[in-house]
């Protein structure tokens, strides 16, 4: 019943429906996001089967190097979000050829494709997803203050590239006594929202909790008792590992196996 309904819709012409999900659309032959939940049919009375569940498909692909680096963060959203996607992993033996770095719009990577759509840039890539798959805050409000939360990460994960890249050991002790000073910020936004009890804005979890998430569990494996003055954060962090999707996702094979950054220090 489930392939002869979603044969049918594809044949169709696309204005035969519309979908209840606000986000939902088609792309040539894919049907997304995976839910997908029929509101009205013209000229004809409602299927018996009310939606469309499709799992096969993997619309995304996330081009990058064997590393989390600025991808996990991605990562951890398509997993929670039940999103299907494909790995093309780029070593550094290809890298170094130039080709694909040389067709890259940044010469940089992460690449991601969304169907016919190519992005570059991590932090575009998760406010897409955001934006696509209902993650950016309720309203303008909310949505700016996930702004707000976003480029603050984006501030502290360059300082830790810097640190990671180019000052590990000279560096390391005075960052970390830093840190906890430079993680206030989002305890403070944390304790503005419900007490800290909820996500980082909102009711609904955004995009950028994912990439808050990401920021705080690789700064753990840095300083482990990084948030030891900070309860709320550290709440947070056991909080959202918990969510079923992400917990099986973080204790997976393909996430723990997979070094965080490119050099080996962490």
């Amino acid at each position: 019943m489930r392939s002869a309904v979603l044969s049918a819709l594809l044949r169709a012409p696309h204005d035969l429906f519309t979908c209840s999900y606000p986000l939902a659309f088609v792309r040539g032959n894919q049907i997304l996001p995976e839910a997908c939940h029929l509101s009205c049919w013209p000229g004809r009375s409602r299927p018996r089967v009310p939606s469309i569940h499709v799992h096969s498909l993997a619309p995304y692909t996330i081009v990058y190097f064997p590393v989390r680096g600025r991808c996990e963060a991605t990562r951890m959203l398509l997993a929670d979000q039940g999103q299907s996607w494909k790995e093309e992993v780029v070593t550094k033996e290809t890298w170094l050829q130039g080709t694909l770095k040389a067709s890259c719009l940044y010469g940089q990577l992460p690449k991601f494709q969304d169907g016919d759509l190519t992005l570059y840039q991590s932090n575009a890539i998760l406010r897409h997803l955001g934006r696509s798959l209902g993650l950016y805050g309720k309203d303008q409000r909310e949505a700016a203050l996930v702004d707000v939360v976003n480029d603050g990460v984006e501030d502290l994960r360059c300082k830790y590239a810097t640190l990671i890249y180019t000052n590990y050991e000279a560096g390391k002790e005075d960052y970390v006594k830093e840190l906890p000073g430079r993680l206030k910020p989002f305890e403070t936004l944390l304790s503005q929202n419900q007490g800290g009890q909820a996500f980082i804005v909102g009711n609904q979890i955004s995009f950028a909790d994912y990439n808050l998430l990401d920021l705080l569990l690789i700064h753990q494996v840095l300083a482990p008792s990084c948030l030891d003055s900070l309860p709320l954060l550290s709440a947070y962090v056991s909080r959202l590992s918990a969510r079923p999707k992400l917990k099986a996702f973080l204790a997976s094979p393909e996430h723990v196996n997979r070094p965080i950054n490119g050099n080996g220090k962490q």
